[in-house]
Order: structure tokens, then sequence, then C-alpha cells
């Protein structure tokens, strides 16, 4: 089970006009260890009550002496906007320790990276790391925004360039640049009709030794994969994270989803929870107040991932999960609803 933690804010930096880093002090005793592209859960007090959401982590194991996440503010959103408009030097945050899969394959020796918007903060972790761990490693990144004020990391991405020259290539796509004068990189949207014109710019995607690591909103990973397809890679080099929950889960259907009793594992106890219909084993265990791990609840973030021991559940989505791990019995709590009356879930 994750474990959760409080660390201090040491500096708040202004990347864009709608996006804030945090960097937290490491404990002093006991350093947080990590993998370049996972995430950190924050829980955040709004309006008197806890909210989590998880932000990917911009800092790198391997450089950065802070632990780091980058926070745009989203239209409605209310973790977003309070982090922007509230949080200070200072300030200390509860948290869940880093978690995620979307990590660059240690064999990788060549990168090509995908990002769109805040995309990029998973990616810069990525960056950091493979430039200095390896110094044969290659790096190209391809990063899409909507002007040049909304790119986040511009200037650190700049210095990379110019630091790694030659290890590290950057093509710039802006769907509306300010600047009649732009000329740094494309103009308009990733679109796989575009491959021919990108690999103008970055004919090392054609590369076969390459990896791929793509990350930001649904349209554009569907354009982002659609193009690495095109150039004849399969899943087993192709590394996905989205911003967004996508749609493609299965339909419940209510012969099938009963109200049942099952057994959750939680810190060493075993807790029978009733899942009623419309819930999801991790709404069920929360109602009855278990200390669950959980973040997006969307089924993207896999934080309340737990292994199905015995019996049968059904997920509304497990985009999240691998196939190795779906094959294993691992479950999303958030997503999962019991099928029979035997299941039992280990959460520690």
């Amino acid at each position: 089970m994750s474990k959760y933690i409080t660390l201090k804010v040491k500096e708040v930096v202004k990347e864009t006009a709608d996006a804030i880093t945090l960097h937290f002090k490491q404990p002093l005793f006991r350093k947080i260890k990590y993998k370049p592209g996972q995430f950190l859960t924050l829980i955040v007090p709004v309006n008197g009550q806890s909210q989590r959401r998880s932000y990917s982590l911009c800092s790198s194991p391997s450089t950065d002496d802070t632990l780091a996440v980058t926070v745009k503010r989203v239209k409605g959103g209310s973790v977003s906007n309070y982090l922007n408009d509230n949080i200070q030097e200072g300030d200390k945050i509860d948290l869940m320790e880093p978690m995620g899969s979307f990590t660059p394959p240690e064999a990788a020796k060549n990168l090509v990276l995908f990002g769109a918007g805040s995309g990029i903060t998973p990616l810069m972790s990525v960056i950091k790391t493979a430039l200095v761990a390896d110094a044969s490693r290659q790096v190209t990144l391809v990063y899409a925004n909507t002007h040049e004020n909304s790119i986040i990391f511009k200037k650190q991405i700049a210095e990379f360039e110019s630091k790694y020259s030659g290890r590290f290539k950057v093509l710039h796509i802006l769907s509306q640049p300010q600047s009649p004068n732009w000329g740094n990189g494309l103009r308009g949207r990733l679109e796989a009709s575009r491959t021919e014109e990108i690999l103008q710019h970055c004919p090392d995607l054609k590369n076969l030794s390459n990896y791929f690591m793509l990350c930001g909103p649904q349209g554009f990973m569907v354009e982002a994969e659609n193009i690495v397809r095109g150039l004849g890679f399969d899943n087993e080099r192709i590394i996905k994270e989205s911003f967004y929950q996508e749609n493609g889960g299965a339909a419940l259907s209510s012969a099938e989803i009963i109200e049942r009793t099952i057994k959750v594992l939680l810190g060493g106890q075993t807790y029978e929870l009733a899942v009623a219909p419309s819930k999801s084993v991790l709404d069920a265990a929360l109602d009855k107040n278990l200390d669950m791990p959980y973040s997006c609840q969307s089924g993207l973030c896999t934080a309340c991932r737990g292994l199905c021991k015995s019996g049968k559940v059904k997920m509304d989505t497990s985009d999240g999960l691998s196939d190795k791990e779906l094959s294993e019995g691992y479950v999303l709590t958030c997503q999962a609803h019991p099928l029979t009356d035997d299941v039992v879930i280990d959460m520690n």
C-alpha cells in the first residue's frame, strides 16, 4: 500500500500564465525514491473537503534535490486553481509517495517523446534523467502547444538543446503562434497526415531502435500513436500516459452487476464490503471509511491497484494496467465491480 507523507514546499515557480511548479523539500533522513515519469498524488483541503489529484513529477532522481510537480490550471478545476492561487513557500502538503509505470525501459538507447501542453511534465523528468544517465542516449522531443507563451519549460528546453547539441532534438508545433515570424517549428496541429512533414524536421523518428513515449490529451494521443504505428512500430515500443480518461470501457448490464459482499485485505486486516451495483469497490471502501490508496478515480493513475486473489470482477476501463498486470490478476478498484460472491482483493 502506498505510504502517506507530508512535505514542505521549498519553492513555487511560475512557469506560464496558468502553470506553476511546486518544489518539495526531501525528508532529511529518508529520501523519497522514484523513477522518471512517475507521479505524486497531492491531498489538498479545498472548501473544507480533502481532495486528491495526481500530478506527474517533472524533477529527475538523477539531477534534482527536490521533488517537483507542475500544475496547470484547469477550467473549473477546484484543486488546480486552489494550488495556483494559494500555495506558497513553506506550506506543507500531504501526499502519497511516487507511483506510476510511465517510465522508459532501461534498454532504450533512443527515446522519442511526444507531448502536448502539460503532458510535458513527466517527459521533462525523462529527458533530464536520460541525458545525464547515459552519454550515448539520443532523445527527440515533439512538443505541441497553442502559442509561444504557453510552452511550459520553454527556457529549460532551449538550454538542454544547447547543452546536449547532437543528442537532444526538439520540434515545437504551435496551433496558434502569436508571432508571424515563428520559425522554431511547425504551425498547426499534430496530425498523422503530417508525418512526412514532421520527418523532414526529425528524420531520426524512423530509427529502428527507437522507443516512443506519448503524453497528452486524448485527441493528441490518437494522432501521435497513429504516426508511430505508421512508421512500423508496435505496442512493445510505445509507452502511453493520457491526461484524460479515454472512452472504451465495456458497458455494464444490470444482469451482471448486483450487490455482492466481498473481502478486502488492507493494512494486515480483512474487511467485508457490500458493493452496490452503482458503486465501485473503491466507492464502497471509502463509504466505510477505509484508508484505501487512490488518486484520479478514472482508471488512469493506478494508485488504487489491487490483486484479485479470488473471484471475478468487471472493470469499466482497464487502460491504466499493462497486459502483464491484467494476466497476473491486478484490478483497479475505482473501476471494479464484483461479478461473483467470492471476490478477495489484496491491497497490501
